[in-house]
């Protein structure tokens, strides 16, 4: 797509927003109507280790995807001279091997759990 095919795009709200929660880092990602990335951000994050269980916190999970966003939405502004107030779709993925359990009131039941915990052996 040219420049302002793109552009119009984003000002239409033609676009989708792709949010991967990796292990290594939270990448967002813009696509055009053709499927193509047109801007992208990305936040480096680590898990640690706390009382035996690798995790993450929820602060970093939402410092990252707000992180991400950011700076997504800056590199629009820096290509196309556009903020990003829109977009025509959302969708959210993690890693595979980690899991959230939440409640009937959306409460994390036990901290995030990552692929590096090996504590489920006994379990299966």
């Amino acid at each position: 797509m040219d420049q302002a095919t793109i552009r119009q795009a984003i000002a239409s709200g033609q676009t989708s927003l792709g949010i991967e929660l990796g292990s290594t880092r939270i990448k967002a990602v813009l696509t055009g109507p053709d499927l193509m990335p047109v801007a992208a951000g990305s936040f480096d994050w680590e898990n640690s280790q706390i009382d035996g269980i690798w995790t993450y916190s929820q602060d970093d999970v939402w410092h990252g995807v707000q992180s991400s966003f950011a700076a997504m939405a800056a590199d629009v502004k820096s290509r196309y001279d556009l903020d990003l107030t829109t977009t025509g779709a959302i969708g959210i993925s993690g890693m595979m091997h980690g899991y959230l359990a939440f409640d009937h009131k959306d409460q994390l039941l036990v901290p995030f759990r990552t692929w590096r915990n090996t504590i489920t052996g006994p379990a299966s």
